[in-house]
């Protein structure tokens, strides 16, 4: 597997503009029946998957003027895959949100389960994070509990 693009396309999917093309993209990458999980929320098919990329693409991304990009560290081995995603200002500037990914595929090469590991945000990107986390409005349907 290409784990490059693989990530690329998968960080391609936040920063997706047209719902039609993010909805294809969405199936393209994960399985049916996947699993995200965030520090605070688990969402689970790709319904609730398609409603979580939205929602963070329109807080973070069409409202908040960020983008997403991969930190060019991918590596995997027996369908596992990790990888360092960081959140910018789409007009340049400091990291505002990094996040290490860990996804295992499935036989057929979609995402069965994705996990989201965020870092401490500097203060001024916390209301970020916590979108990105699945809090405040729009949450996920399930809410994990965080010990």
């Amino acid at each position: 597997m290409d784990y490059d693009n693989f990530v690329t396309r998968y960080v391609a999917v936040w920063n997706e503009p047209d719902p039609a093309a993010r909805r294809a993209m969405i199936r393209e990458l994960w399985a049916g029946d996947c699993v995200q999980y965030t520090e605070s929320a688990e969402y689970h098919g790709l319904e609730e998957m398609e409603e979580r990329v939205t929602s963070a693409y329109d807080r973070l991304v069409r409202d908040g003027g960020h983008v997403f990009v991969s930190a060019g560290d991918a590596t995997g081995h027996h369908d596992a895959l990790r990888f360092t995603c960081h959140m910018l200002p789409a007009g340049g500037g400091d990291i505002a949100w990094r996040g290490a990914i860990f996804l295992t595929l499935g036989a057929d090469g979609l995402i069965m389960t994705d996990h989201q590991f965020g870092d401490p945000p500097p203060p001024a990107a916390k209301a970020a994070v916590e979108a990105l986390q699945g809090g405040g409005e729009g949450a996920g349907p399930r809410q994990a509990g965080v010990r």
